[in-house]
């Protein structure tokens, strides 16, 4: 083997996106005060949001101070993350009439932004969280049910993320790309916008819609390869749904399961840019917040989502420190970013920057917004030989800096649009004059998972608004692709069973590489 240099240490990049969790909730006691140079954490700070007036059960009214999760699943249920939630929690506001107590889609503009607004107060939280409640269950949630958004996870209770966090570097300030859910932060990471689409809904929108060029395509163009990895048993990739326009013909060939991501490991066949999806159904190991005990629907809220999420970044890093191809991919020219899409409703404290729209040509996008400030902040870990140990990087990053980076390494060209020409380069952060060998690497031990059990989730139960978003969009994305592929108009009426036989149906067949496993 060739001995080790730092200008290859981005041959080959990896990156796995879990769902909705924010930096506070997940990373925020890392480090105590003094442990390194500079961390924005939230030990020995007076943090707290308070109970709106109206609230049934005002527990004496005081604010709730941020706390400590009890359990593995909090928050159960699952907040709201669409644009008007995540106003609400940035700026405190709710229209009282329009908006309290409502479905996101229900909801009237201004969509609970302020009428003069600066920076973020952070203060909402509670109130979307107790407004949420409330639309979806029909009646307030009790002191105990909603007082635990203000509670996050200590290190003991994450030891594979805050090891890996610790043993390697760790952003604390790296901010989502738009203030909203999923599919329009998902498709900024790839594409650097999302077409002017904020929310998810209409499900049929990123399919047929969303036309940017993505990074995979520019990485193809330019010689280089790239895959995306879905854990079983998913069959319909967020990926996949959200740039079905620009990449359905490599449907076929570019979407495979994580199993063919531990050979490729192993063998040292990785590609230039692999991406990876965590298993979002049955026993979903995404680290997303309950979803069916909000709406009950498809089966896929048991074991706790950030244990399985936990058990899952432990198997994909051991494969990567493992990795000692003499000519492929290996544990010393592969850096491996974990990342999440957006914060789900979970509290943090940092207010989110301004941003750079994508297009100054169409500056408007759904809901009037204008893509001018970041999503809230997230974890993001960099695991690189090349850094050290107990790096905390400071600077502001978004999703887009991943873009940025693959530009550099690979000279690629122009940016797909500004906010990817605006973000920071991550090789810079890649400081080791030489790497650090993998037996020096930290060991990693996940708390076990429990079995999942789908009678614990029944399929016979309506479906949540995820389930509803993947199944109605692979249906779009089928028509896209065939024009006579069948249609599922009725969406809203299936039960769990049902959208799982209506997926096979309509999307299986276009990612044959993971319906022979599903």
């Amino acid at each position: 083997m060739p001995a080790p240099d730092r200008s290859h240490a981005l041959d080959h990049i990896v990156v796995v996106m879990f769902e909705n969790r924010s930096f506070d909730h997940l990373l925020g006691r890392l480090y105590e005060p003094g442990d390194v140079p500079s961390f924005e954490g939230v030990i020995g700070k007076d943090l707290s949001n308070p109970i709106p007036a109206w609230a049934e059960h005002g527990a004496e009214r005081s604010p709730i101070a941020y706390g400590i999760a009890e359990d593995m699943d909090t928050p159960n249920p699952d907040p709201g993350e669409e644009y008007q939630h995540v106003n609400t929690q940035l700026f405190g506001v709710i229209d009282p009439l329009a908006n309290r107590g409502v479905l996101a889609e229900h909801m009237t503009a201004p969509y609970n932004l302020p009428a003069t607004h600066g920076a973020p107060t952070m203060d909402g939280f509670v109130t979307d969280y107790i407004s949420a409640f409330t639309a979806e269950r029909g009646i307030q949630p009790s002191y105990e049910q909603y007082s635990q958004i203000m509670k996050g996870y200590t290190p003991e209770q994450l030891p594979v993320l805050s090891t890996l966090a610790r043993g390697f570097g760790t952003f604390d300030h790296w901010f989502a790309e738009v203030p909203s859910q999923t599919f329009t932060n998902r498709s900024f990471f790839h594409a650097a916008t999302a077409s002017g689409l904020v929310v998810n809904s209409p499900y049929r929108n990123f399919p047929t819609i969303n036309t940017g060029e993505t990074i995979f395509e520019r990485l193809e163009a330019h010689g280089q390869t790239w895959k995306v990895y879905v854990d079983s048993p998913a069959i319909a990739p967020f990926t996949g749904l959200i740039h079905g326009s620009r990449l359905k013909h490599r449907f076929a060939t570019h979407f495979v399961t994580t199993d063919q991501f531990y050979a490729d490991a192993a063998n040292g066949e990785l590609p230039t840019y692999s991406f990876i999806e965590p298993n979002l159904i049955h026993g979903h190991n995404d680290m997303h917040p309950p979803i069916a005990a909000f709406m009950p629907g498809i089966a896929i809220d048991a074991p706790s989502a950030i244990l399985g999420g936990e058990a899952f970044l432990a198997k994909l890093y051991e494969a990567i420190r493992s990795s000692s191809s003499a000519t492929g991919s290996n544990w010393w020219n592969t850096l491996f970013i974990v990342v999440f899409d957006e914060h789900g409703g979970t509290y943090d404290h940092v207010p989110p920057p301004a941003a750079t729209p994508p297009d100054p040509a169409a500056p408007v996008g759904q809901y009037g917004f204008t893509f001018d400030r970041l999503g809230v902040r997230l974890p993001a870990i960099l695991v690189s030989p090349w850094i050290d140990e107990r790096t905390v990087i400071t600077d502001v990053h978004h999703h887009t800096s991943v873009i940025r980076t693959l530009r550099e390494r690979w000279q690629l060209g122009d940016p797909l649009t500004r906010r990817d020409a605006d973000a920071p380069d991550l090789a810079p952060l890649l400081t080791r004059d030489t790497p650090r060998p993998p037996r020096e690497w930290p060991d990693v031990h996940p708390q076990p998972v429990p079995d999942f059990d789908e009678a614990l989730v029944p399929l016979d139960k309506p479906l949540s608004p995820l389930a509803k978003a993947i199944v109605g969009g692979g249906a779009a994305l089928a028509r896209l692709i065939d024009p006579e592929a069948p249609d599922i108009p009725n969406v809203d009426e299936l039960n769990g069973a049902e959208a799982l036989q209506a997926l096979r149906k309509t999307v299986g067949h276009l990612f044959p590489l993971l319906q022979t496993r599903a």
